[in-house]
């Protein structure tokens, strides 16, 4: 049982940290859009 457990918790840290990845990449994203946008307005 306890292996099982430490495989699932190994999946949810695994998961957690691409999630965080992805959410940063994100944000990045949109961080240009609106520096674009900035540019074109001026």
């Amino acid at each position: 049982m306890n292996r099982l457990a430490l495989i699932v918790m190994a999946i949810a840290m695994a998961a957690s940290l691409t999630a965080c990845n992805t959410v940063q990449g994100i944000g990045k994203d949109i961080e240009k859009g609106g520096q674009a946008i900035g540019k074109a307005a001026r």
